[in-house]
This record gives C-alpha cells, sequence and structure tokens, in this order.
C-alpha cells in the first residue's frame, strides 16, 4: 500500500510546539488549502476551501515554529492519518491528519 500526501495552502494559525519526555519536539498546525473552478449549469466562479491539521516531529518542527507563521504558504509532504476519540460529552470524534 502506498500512503503519501503533498498539500499547498496557507497556515491557519502560529505553529504549537511541545517536548515530549525524551525531549524530542512535536508541531501541529492548521493549513488551509483551497481550488476554485466554475460552475457549469449557473457560469459562476465557486470556491472550496479544506482545512487540516497537520503534525511535524523532531528538528523539523523546530525549524517551522522559527521560521513560519500564521499566513505562511507551505508545502506539506507526508502520510494520512485517521484519528479517532471520545470527547467530554461522550460523542465519538473523528479526523484526517498528516503527519
Amino acid at each position: 500500500m502506498f500512503n503519501k500526501v503533498i498539500l499547498i495552502g496557507n497556515l491557519t494559525r502560529d505553529i504549537e510546539v511541545r517536548y515530549l519526555p525524551s525531549s524530542s519536539a512535536v508541531a501541529n498546525l492548521g493549513l488551509a488549502t483551497n481550488r476554485k473552478w466554475k460552475d457549469k449549469q449557473t457560469g459562476e466562479m465557486r470556491e472550496e476551501v479544506m482545512f487540516i491539521d497537520v503534525a511535524l516531529f523532531g528538528r523539523q518542527a523546530e525549524i517551522a515554529n522559527q521560521y513560519l507563521r500564521k499566513g505562511s504558504k507551505v508545502l506539506v509532504e507526508g502520510r494520512l492519518v485517521f484519528e479517532q476519540w471520545v470527547d467530554n460529552s461522550g460523542q465519538k470524534r473523528s479526523k484526517h491528519k498528516i503527519s
């Protein structure tokens, strides 16, 4: 099987870095990607925006935190991960993430 994703977009927020007990850095960031097209039936321009969470690890996380800010244009390459959890109200939640 092959699981590879390449996205270009803008950061939706400043990068959040935390350190694991092993002193390895983990960064979380939000990425917004969009596409524009012309609706064939109405002739009007349409736009679709997708918001994707991304995780970076190690030195890559530290470098991203040093140079990137909200609004920065970035190219992200990674693998698609499906996360599931139960929130505080007992609801099952899930999302896709790039790591």
